[in-house]
């Protein structure tokens, strides 16, 4: 099966020139952790993850402790916010390189990409190099599941 078959179309995305605040608001919105950017032509210019804004405001010490299993909450740092010069932040000061996989994709191979980048969403191109959607861990997962069924090995014990 090829990723084109079990991606989402519909994909809200992000230009590089729009504000972290705008990003955060689609994030939201939508209920999503990835926004694609792309130029004007829909082509892939980076990624922009949930975890990326998240960074704004996680404090520095969180990176340097390795359990929390002792901490309940962080206090007054819980309701930390971004600094308004980091809200109007344009998306290409934040954004990380693309990582994508074209329409022709094999499941394994997309899902192979998502583990080794640590990615939940993986964006696919087209022959141009436009997006054209994007597949989740849990549609790639998914799909690559329905396939074990159909051969007989999951139906039923």
């Amino acid at each position: 099966m090829k990723i084109r078959e079990c991606m989402k179309r519909k994909v809200i995305s992000i230009g590089a020139g729009e504000s972290l605040g705008q990003a955060a608001r689609l994030l939201v919105e939508h209920h999503i952790g990835t926004l694609p950017v792309v130029d004007e032509q829909n082509r892939l210019v980076g990624l922009l993850h949930l975890r990326n804004l998240l960074a704004l405001v996680t404090p520095d010490f969180v990176r340097l402790v390795g359990d929390f299993n002792f901490v309940h909450d962080f206090g007054a740092v819980e309701d930390r916010l971004p600094s308004l010069e980091q809200i109007n932040m344009p998306v290409a000061k934040l954004m990380q390189t693309p990582i994508f996989v074209d329409e022709d994709s094999g499941l394994l191979r997309a899902f192979s990409v998502l583990d080794r980048h640590a990615l939940s969403d993986l964006p696919i191109l087209d022959k141009e190099g436009k997006l054209i959607g994007i597949a989740s861990r849990v549609d790639i997962g998914v799909a690559l599941l329905k396939g074990w069924l159909h051969s007989g090995g999951g139906a039923g014990a």
